[in-house]
Formats: C-alpha cells, structure tokens, sequence
C-alpha cells in the first residue's frame, strides 16, 4: 500500500511539474525585427525555448507594388528533421541585399513581407503568422523604416490599421476578432445577422420557408410548436450551409456560393421550385425515392422524419443558391479566418450570424403555425397562392441567367395568369386584389414590350426624359483581368473606382438601380475614373482579380488616389445607399 501510494505522490509531482511549464504566448514564441543596414535589410526571428520552425512555412515576398516571391534567393541556415517534419530550431538571421529588391521591380517603395509558422516540442502549434514592412528609397530624403505590427502595416504616415476611425467596414469587423473576447465577438455577430435579415439576402427564403409549411399543413393541423420546429430546421441547415462556405472561402480562398451562381445550377434550381409549385397546384406530390422512404420509414416517426430530411435539404440550398450575400461582417470574418487560419472562431462567428438571419424566419415558423387555418377548402387556396410565389422564386432565380428582357416577359405572365386566377374567388376582396394584379401584369407585359428591364419600373422608359438619361447617368470602362486594370489606373489622371460586379448579384442591382443612380452620386463621381470587373462567370481571371485585393465576392468597390495609391480606408463591401456611399467619398477624398 505504501508503495502505491509513493508511486502516486511521485506521479503527482511529476504532473505539476509538467504544468508549471508555461505556454509561451506567440510574442514571446516568436520575436521578429527588422533591421535596416546600409545595402540590405536584415529579418531577425528570435525562438523562444523548445520552439521550432517549419521550413516549408517561410516565405519573404514583395507584396507591394508587386507580389513577387524572394524566398528561393536567399540564403537560409540548413534545417534539420524532426518528428519527420525539415524545421529549424536556431532562430533565423535573413538578409535581403537591397540590389535583390531593385532586381525584381524598380521602385522607391517597397512593401516585405515575412510569413513563418512554429510549434512547440510540448505539441502546441501556433497558427500561421507574418509580418510587413515598408521601406523607401527616395533622392532627397532618407530611407524610413516603418513601425512595424503583426500581420498588418502600421505605417505612421499612412492607415493606422490599430486606429478604426481609419478603417474600412471590413478590416474594423476584422480587427473586433482579434482584440475582444470570443463572446462578445459572438455577441457582436448574433447582431449583425439580425441587421442582415432585413436585406435581399434572406427575403427569398421567407416565401420558401412559408410554402414548406403550408404545404405540410395540408396534411395535418399546424401548431406553434411544430411550426417553430420546422422552421428552426431550416435555419439551422441555413446556417451549416453558411458556415461550411464561409470556412471554405476564408481558408482555401475559393467562394462556394459564387462557384454555385452559373446557368445550370440556377436554371435547376428554378425548375425545382416550378415543380414545387405544381405540386401545390395539385398535379402531384412530391416523395423522396421511394428506396429512401422505405429505409427512414423503418424507424420510429418515419414520415415526420421523412419531411425533416426535406426541409433541411431546402435550408441547406437556399442558403448556397437563393441567397448567396456578401456583407461587411461575413468580409471581416472571412478575412480573419484568411490572415490567422483561425477557422474555430470564424466558423462559429459565421454559424452565429447565419442564426441572427434566420430569426424572423423562425418567427414565421411560430405565427405561421399558431395561425394557420386548420385543412380544408380555404387551406388549399392558400396552398395554390403560395404555389403562385413559387414560381415568382424560379423566376427571380432565372433572373440572374438571362436575358432582362426575357425576365421581365415573364413577370408579365406571372401577374396576368395570377390576376386572371384569382378572379375565380368570388370574394370581393379576391375580386379586387385579382384586378390589382391583372393591372400591374398588364403594365409589366406594355413596360417589356417597350425595352424596360426592371419590374420595378416597368414604365421607365416612358418616364425618363432622353436628356435626362443622357446626362444623368454613370458610365463605366470593363476591365477583364489585372493587366487591364493596372494600365487603366497608370492612364487615369483622376482618382480611380473599381466596381466587383456579377449578374447573379442582388446588391450589385441596389447599387446601380439606387445608390449609382442618385444625382448627387452622380455628381461626385464625374471627378472619378469608374471601372468594372465583371465576375460573373467566376473564371481564372476574375479569381485572380478578387484575390489581389482581398475581395470574397460582389458587391465591392475599391478606390485610389491621383498618385495611383489605393485607399484602402474607402473600401466598401456590400451595399450602400447614396447617404452612407457619399460619406465615405466624402471623408476620404476632400477635392
């Protein structure tokens, strides 16, 4: 017994003696400093103790005013194998001779940075960590080394990135995971997706979610609870679909939701929700394969199981294909998940405001299976109403593919079909709203004959003056690929906005149809060169175009001065009105 007991005491001692080993924080793991000689520039990497280097984590790049990769260059001390990984354990001493620099690209400014990664031999790893320096070579004043800060420049005389008021939406959303805490940063996001759910980005899904469970109160009555559960289904297979390509992006830089937005897709999409309607038209049912069925309808609950499988399906989806949004803060998460690899917080940060936007769908849920009026012959109108939505869906999906014109022929028929529909109702109610609606297809149907393309103002062009539109409308120059867009910024003797644009953008619409339409915009941006990248098709060189200036996917607007700087501070994500876009140009371009 004795002996036990001295063989636990001494494993105890040994245990605590483990743990007051301290974790080194990753300022004193890595120590970084930056030296500044007469014909090169000195990287000093200190390592803290039982602290290593992965060799094939180095990187030294010129990142500005061009990416250009050094590392091969120069001269490295010989790493060694450990665990069966090539690391070094000594800490680093780097040089970069300054003819190196001028070797490379010809410029007073340059912009170095050092990306690294370390573990512990105790089995911690960090997470993947740089720094950026800038320095200048100019005739009559002396080169200055700018102070330096982790993963970002902090550059006196330019953007202080500690200092928010001079940060863009996005990086001041970034910069609130790395100095708060993870509740307060979950808190902040919970916040941000309820704001979210009042934008473009969630209204489709309110017609969808609505029509699953009208369709399912065909069949059985409808509580608050059950309807409250439905809902929360869907939201929560909207926010796992949120989730897994906002990761996806951050980390891999490959936009899942932009990938998803090409012809196909949504012409399948839209022939989904066609079949959706006329299965609430009463032509047929929809069922799972009937393999499928047989295989969930063994367990317990079978067929309540059967439609939750569909609905998750449906939230999943809708979140990939109806839906897909891009604002400030999904940009700042994804830009912190990019500069840390922290896809832990990020994710979770993502899955919370993916569940901040899904609160008035499960409200919805909980009013719609409170009120729902219980099955019969007025329970089936209301499935036929919502069958006629459905098919608004298709086409407001159809919308993005095809031809505007095209698109608005269809609205057309949409409210002339349901117009002439619901004069079947003899209510005077139904009367009169039918008649609404057979006005408005009708004027829809005069406005496309016409050349209009947008159903909110079918009658344009019988209202808008050929002065008016002849003056008061901004023209933008299509660049395709960064070559054209670095010559077009050299030729430009004013400052310069770049618009990120894609056909299947619900914001970008905003922007041109309210913000790019305004007369004071207008106005402001004759002083400016107005480009246009057109990333709808996704391809190589829309790829390369959004991942040289950190853009996850439209709507975005990025700016430079007249000395071809590019005013990082002015960037915007997502969309804005004319008030907010003009407080922006105004604070950062005085003239």
């Amino acid at each position: 017994m004795r002996k036990i007991v001295l063989l636990l005491m001494l494993f105890v001692y040994s245990f605590s003696l483990e743990l007051g080993n301290k974790v080194l924080e990753p300022e004193e793991a890595f120590k970084v400093n930056f030296e500044k000689q007469e014909d090169r520039l000195n990287i000093k990497l200190e390592l803290g103790k039982d602290i290593y280097l992965y060799d094939d984590k180095l990187q030294v790049n010129i990142t500005k005013p061009k990416k250009i990769e050094l590392i091969k260059e120069l001269n490295l001390p010989k790493p060694v194998e450990y665990d069966e990984f090539i690391v070094h354990f000594d800490g680093l001493n780097i040089e970069i001779p300054y003819t190196l620099l001028k070797s490379k690209i010809d410029s007073k400014k340059y912009e170095i940075e050092f990306k690294f990664q370390g573990c512990s031999k105790a089995g911690l790893c960090y997470a993947p960590m740089s720094e950026k320096q800038v320095i200048f070579f100019e005739s009559d004043v002396k080169e200055q080394i700018i102070e330096q800060s982790k993963d970002e420049i902090v550059q006196k005389d330019e953007i202080l990135l500690t200092n928010n008021e001079n940060l863009n939406e996005t990086d001041s959303i970034a910069q609130v995971f790395k100095d708060s805490s993870t509740l307060i940063v979950l808190a902040t996001f919970f916040g941000f997706g309820l704001l979210l759910s009042f934008t473009p980005c969630v209204f489709p899904m309110i017609p969808i979610l609505s029509s699953i469970i009208v369709k399912a109160s065909q069949n059985e009555n409808m509580s608050a609870k059950k309807g409250f559960f439905m809902s929360l289904v869907y939201v929560l297979a909207m926010s796992m679909a949120y989730t897994i390509a906002g990761i996806i992006a951050g980390v891999f830089g490959a936009n899942l939701q932009a990938t998803l937005q090409n012809p196909y897709v949504l012409v399948i999409f839209a022939l989904v929700f066609v079949a959706l309607a006329f299965s609430m038209f009463g032509y047929f049912e929809i069922r799972l394969p009937s393999a499928l069925q047989s295989k969930i309808n063994k367990t317990t609950e079978g067929k309540e199981k059967q439609g939750i499988v569909g609905i998750a399906i449906m939230g999943f989806l809708s979140a990939l294909i109806v839906g897909p949004c891009v604002a400030p803060p999904l940009a700042g998460a994804l830009v912190y998940i990019g500069q840390t690899g922290d896809a832990i917080l990020g994710g979770i940060a993502l899955f919370v405001l993916s569940l901040g936007m899904g609160v008035p769908l499960l409200l919805i849920g909980l009013g719609a299976g409170k009120f729902m009026p219980k099955p019969g012959g007025w329970m089936e109108s209301v499935t036929k109403i919502f069958g006629i939505i459905m098919l608004g869906v298709a086409i407001w999906l159809l919308d993005r593919v095809i031809n505007p014109s095209l698109a608005m022929y269809l609205w057309a028929l949409l409210f002339l079909g349901t117009g002439i529909y619901l004069k079947i109702y003899t209510h005077i109610i139904s009367k009169l709203i039918s008649t609404v609606i057979f006005i408005l297809g009708v004027i829809l149907f005069v406005g496309a004959v016409s050349g209009a393309t947008n159903p909110l103002k079918p009658l344009d062009k019988f209202t808008s003056g050929v002065a008016v539109a002849s003056t008061q409308k901004l023209s933008f120059t299509k660049v395709q690929n960064l070559t054209q867009l670095e010559d077009a910024i050299k030729k430009s003797s004013k400052p310069v906005l770049l618009d990120f644009w894609a056909s299947w953008c619900v914001s970008c619409k905003e922007l041109d149809e309210i913000t790019f339409k305004d007369s004071e915009v207008i106005a402001k941006l004759q002083n400016f060169t107005l480009l246009k990248v057109d990333v709808t098709q996704n391809s190589d060189d829309d790829k390369e175009i959004q991942k040289k200036f950190g853009i996850v996917g439209p709507p975005a607007l990025i700016f430079w001065d007249v000395n071809k700087q590019e005013v990082k501070s002015a960037k915007i994500v997502g969309y804005k009105n004319p008030k907010e876009f003009l407080e922006i140009i105004n604070k950062n371009f005085q003239n």
